[in-house]
């Protein structure tokens, strides 16, 4: 596992949340501060004398697929922090099981939650923040220095990061064709409503999909099938100059294993962006034809990144080091 060359050294604990920094083979080595109360830290130096190593990790059934522990990895390797992140699978009847045991663990840090354990982790959680309330799911589980255990959503944060720039301007009017109705899809209509856009919201059950919106979006939102964006339109589109439009997959259509989504791009306003959370195969259908229809696209890893490097601080305590995006592009593709 990425960072688990990195030499173990006893350094004296800080406090909670604060990283240690010394210089070791002139190099900056950090230790993240222990997030959990004195008497257990003391407890766990008796059990394992050579070092506390602090560690996070991914849950999820299936996970074998997951990039997290890459990324993660990436970073820990980069700032020389003596921690490590790894990936474990948990099926649903496993997690009340998987959270008791860990609560227990003082090395561990927390969890990042992908499907299908988004919604179904929050009734073992002590207590949730505002924004993981609102939206109803949690991507992230973090122990908090008295111990308890506290859900957090990072989902909403990383999807709207490489949407920034965009939405630092000024339109006139901004839309959004949200395609899917799942627990990504709900981060993404909580952080949009936020930003001022018309949702229209298309899945399979279009009940579900009116449900999500009342709970989530105030104003006027539509819902549609989503098959009615499979077939081709005549619509015309009225001038989109000083508009922002977006078509987002929300589903896992076009995941490998699964179906492609079906949708056509006259559908699209024309200056559209195009917008894919789907990161396996990270090249979809839908963002080849979106780009072969003339517009600008975003990839899964955009949203992954930027919702591993809020949760990375929350486990770490210290800011992932986002200068080498490119450079972990490039490894994550390789």
């Amino acid at each position: 596992m990425a960072g688990s060359f990195l030499l173990c050294r006893r350094f004296p604990d800080r406090g909670s949340g604060r990283a240690t920094v010394r210089k070791h083979h002139r190099r900056p080595v950090y230790r993240t501060g222990n997030a959990v109360a004195p008497g257990s830290r003391r407890a766990a130096r008796w059990r394992r004398p050579s070092l506390v190593k602090p560690y996070a990790e991914v849950i999820g059934d299936p996970i074998a697929q997951s990039k997290s522990p890459a990324i993660h990895g990436f970073w820990i390797e980069k700032l020389g922090i003596e921690a490590e992140y790894r990936a474990h699978h948990v099926a649903s009847s496993g997690l009340e099981n998987y959270l008791a045991e860990r609560r227990g663990d003082p090395d561990w840090r927390g969890c990042n939650v992908t499907m299908p354990h988004k919604q179904a982790i929050i009734p073992y959680l002590d207590r949730m923040e505002p924004l993981a309330k609102r939206v109803g799911a949690v991507n992230t589980v973090v122990k908090a220095p008295d111990g308890a255990l506290v859900g957090r959503n990072t989902d909403v944060a990383g999807f709207l990061e490489p949407l920034r720039s965009e939405l630092s301007g000024t339109h006139y009017f901004r839309m959004a064709r949200i395609l899917g109705t799942g627990g990504a899809a709900r981060a993404i209509v909580a952080g949009l409503a936020k930003e001022g856009f018309t949702l229209v919201l298309a899945g399979r059950d279009t009940d579900k999909a009116r449900a999500l919106l009342d709970e989530l979006a105030e104003g006027e939102h539509h819902v549609a099938p989503l098959s009615h964006f499979a077939e081709v339109t005549d619509f015309a589109f009225d001038d989109r100059d000083g508009c922002c439009d977006l078509v987002i997959n929300a589903s896992p259509l076009g995941m490998r294993g699964q179906p492609s989504l079906p949708f056509d791009w006259s559908h699209a306003p024309p200056g559209s962006i195009a917008y894919d959370i789907v990161t396996d195969p990270l090249e979809t259908a839908f963002l080849t034809s979106a780009r072969d229809a003339g517009l600008r696209t975003i990839d899964g890893l955009s949203m992954l990144i930027g919702q591993a490097s809020a949760a990375f601080r929350f486990f770490f305590g210290v800011e992932a080091p986002r200068e080498h995006d490119g450079e972990l592009r490039e490894r994550l593709t390789s």
